[in-house]
Parts: structure tokens; sequence; C-alpha cells
């Protein structure tokens, strides 16, 4: 996580000064981007929440997806991250949304993508949506990949915002 942090600052700061909040659904990388932005002085009074949404249980129970909201989307791509994103956009009323979905490894997932593969959204303001695909199958090394893959992300849209 110490390598996020100085990312995770920059982006508290800006949000601090622009009186702005962010919440954040995670999967691959397991808690680091939230953790990043906790980590920060201030983080109440831009952090709504965050949550490691890894199943599909946490997917319906966290964010109210059903089965018929995943209709012709699957998991690890940038549709299902935006409807997460927007979705918890609205759930916890931030003005803007981070998602991170993929495969950090070592293996791939069911839906065939290799390790290494992680897809992100931010809804808000401006919307985007990302994917890196790092190669790798260092379970470590991608977490922390997707992590500040994440917060570039959330970085470039508050910034276009």
């Amino acid at each position: 996580m110490q390598s996020l942090l100085p990312q995770a600052e920059a982006l508290a700061a800006l949000l601090r000064a622009r009186s702005e909040t962010v919440a954040v659904g995670e999967s691959s990388s397991g808690g680091l981007i939230s953790a990043s932005l906790l980590a920060q002085a201030g983080a109440s009074r831009y952090f709504l929440g965050g949550a490691v949404v890894y199943t599909k249980q946490a997917r319906a129970g966290l964010l109210g997806i059903t089965s018929a909201d995943m209709e012709g989307l699957r998991s690890a791509s940038e549709a299902y991250a935006m409807l997460m994103a927007r979705r918890l956009r609205v759930r916890l009323g931030a003005t803007w949304a981070l998602v991170e979905t993929g495969a950090a490894g070592p293996t791939g997932n069911s839906y065939g993508d290799a390790a290494g593969h992680s897809c992100f959204a931010v809804a808000g303001p401006v919307e985007m949506s990302r994917t890196l695909e790092t190669g790798s199958a260092d379970r470590v090394a991608n977490m922390r990949a997707f992590g500040a893959a994440g917060l570039g992300l959330l970085g470039q849209a508050v910034g276009d915002g």
C-alpha cells in the first residue's frame, strides 16, 4: 500500500478542496484503494465508504445488483465495472464512485481472463473506464498495480470533472 499513498494524497487534497466525495468498490485490489484513501488526514471529509465486492453474494447484498441486472454482462469487464460504479455512486450519494474488478492471480478467472487482468470505471460528473493487462501472475504485484491504476483513473476523472 505504501506505493499508493502519494497518489491517494494528491486525490484527497483535490477532493477536499472541491468538497467532493468518493465511494470505492473493489475486487482484485482487495481494499488497497480504500485503504490508501483512508490513510490520508481528513478522509472523513471525502471518503463515504468502500466495499470489497468479491462474490455474487457481495454484489447482490452490498450493491443490490441482481441476476437480471447482469443480463448480457460478465464480471471483470468495463461494462460491469461501470454498472457497479453507477450503482455505488447512487447508493452512497457520492460525487464520484471508483470500481475495480479483475483477476489478481496466480491464475486467471472463470471468464477466461488471464491473471493480471482488471477493469476500472469511474462514475460521476465525468464517466470513464479502462482495462489493464499486466501480463503477470504475481498476485501481490497485480493488486498493487490495480490499486495504482484505479487511483490514476479516478485522478484523471476528477481532474477532468
